[in-house]
C-alpha cells in the first residue's frame, strides 16, 4: 500500500507539470485552432531563465516569476512575428506551423549557443531537499511547491478565462472572430494576450520539471511538446480542464510503469494506454470546452 501511495505523490507532482504546459497548447488551440509548435522551446527557455534567476540569488518563487515572464515574452514574439505576420498575408495555418517548429529550432541553436549542450542543474543553494516520511510515503518539499505552485497556476488561469474581462474576450473569440468584431472585441490584442497567458505558462512549467529532475539542457522542450500534445488530445482539444485532467492521468501513468513494470517501457506504456483511451474516445476524455458553430 506504501509504494501505492508513493507513486501516486510521484504522479502528481510529475502531472503537475504536463498539467501546466499542456494548458497553453490547449489554450492557442481552443481560442486560435492552431498549434504553435515553439511551445516546447518557450519550456526550455523558461527552465533556462529560472535558472539564471536562481543563480542571481533570487528566491524560488521570484525566479518563477522570471521564467514564466520569459516565457510569455516569447509567446509574444511568436504572435506578433509569426502568426500574426501569416494571418495578414493570408497564410494557411499550416503555414503557421512550419514557421513555428522554425522558430523553436532557432531558439533552440541560440540556448546552445549561450548556454553549451551540457546538462545544467538548479543550485544546492535553492534548499529543497527537505522531505517528511509518514506510513512508508515519503514527500519531498520539492514535490509539494511544485504540486502548490501548479495549482496556484491552474487557478489563476481558471480565474483569468471565467471571471474576468480578458477571459470573456478570449472566449468570445474562441467562439467566433467574427462574432467578437461585432460586440467590439479588440480580436488583435486578444490573441497576443492568448500567446502571453500560453508562453507564460510554458515557460513556469520548463522551470518546474527542471527543479523536480534538477536537469536543464537545450533539447528538453522537445520530448515535453510530445507530451503536451498528447495531454491535449487525450482531454479533449481545447478543453482546458481537460488538458489539466489528462496531464494529472499521464503523470500517473507513468510513474506506476516504471514502478510496476520497467523504466525501458516507460514512454511505450503510457502512450500506448493513450492510444487506447483514444481508440475508445477519439474526443479525448471531454468534449471540448469550445463548439465552433458555422
Amino acid at each position: 500500500m506504501s509504494t501505492f501511495l508513493q507513486q501516486i505523490v510521484n504522479g502528481l507532482s510529475l502531472g503537475s507539470t504536463y498539467a501546466v504546459f499542456a494548458m497553453g497548447c490547449t489554450l492557442i488551440f481552443g481560442v486560435l485552432n492552431i498549434i504553435n509548435m515553439a511551445q516546447g522551446a518557450f519550456f526550455m527557455a523558461g527552465a533556462y531563465f529560472g535558472l539564471e534567476a536562481t543563480r542571481l540569488g533570487l528566491p524560488v518563487p521570484l525566479a518563477l516569476l522570471t521564467a514564466a515572464a520569459g516565457g510569455g515574452a516569447l509567446g509574444v514574439l511568436s504572435e506578433l512575428v509569426v502568426f500574426r505576420t501569416i494571418r495578414r498575408r493570408g497564410g494557411h495555418k499550416w503555414v503557421g506551423l512550419v514557421a513555428s517548429l522554425a522558430l523553436a529550432r532557432i531558439l533552440v541553436g541560440l540556448a546552445q549557443e549561450v548556454f553549451g549542450t551540457e546538462v545544467q542543474g538548479y543550485p544546492a543553494a535553492l534548499n529543497l531537499t527537505a522531505s517528511w516520511e509518514a506510513g512508508g510515503v515519503r514527500v519531498q518539499l520539492i514535490q509539494l511547491a511544485i504540486m502548490a505552485a501548479s495549482v496556484a497556476l491552474m487557478a489563476g488561469l481558471y480565474v483569468l478565462l471565467q471571471k474576468s474581462a480578458a477571459g470573456r474576450a478570449i472566449r468570445t473569440v474562441a467562439f467566433s472572430e467574427d462574432v467578437a468584431r461585432i460586440v467590439g472585441v479588440p480580436v488583435g490584442r486578444t490573441m497576443t494576450l492568448t500567446f502571453l497567458v500560453a508562453g507564460a505558462l510554458a515557460g513556469a512549467a520548463g522551470m518546474l520539471l527542471g527543479v523536480l529532475f534538477n536537469v536543464v539542457s537545450p533539447f528538453m522542450g522537445e520530448h515535453m511538446l510530445v507530451k503536451g500534445l498528447t495531454v491535449m488530445i487525450l482531454g479533449g482539444l481545447g478543453n482546458v480542464p481537460g488538458a489539466m485532467a489528462g496531464g494529472l492521468l499521464l503523470g500517473l501513468i507513468e510513474v506506476f510503469s516504471v514502478a510496476w513494470v520497467s523504466s525501458a517501457f516507460r514512454d511505450a506504456i503510457g502512450f500506448g494506454l493513450v492510444f487506447l483511451i483514444l481508440l475508445a474516445r477519439p474526443t479525448g476524455l471531454f468534449s471540448g470546452f469550445v463548439e465552433r458553430r458555422a
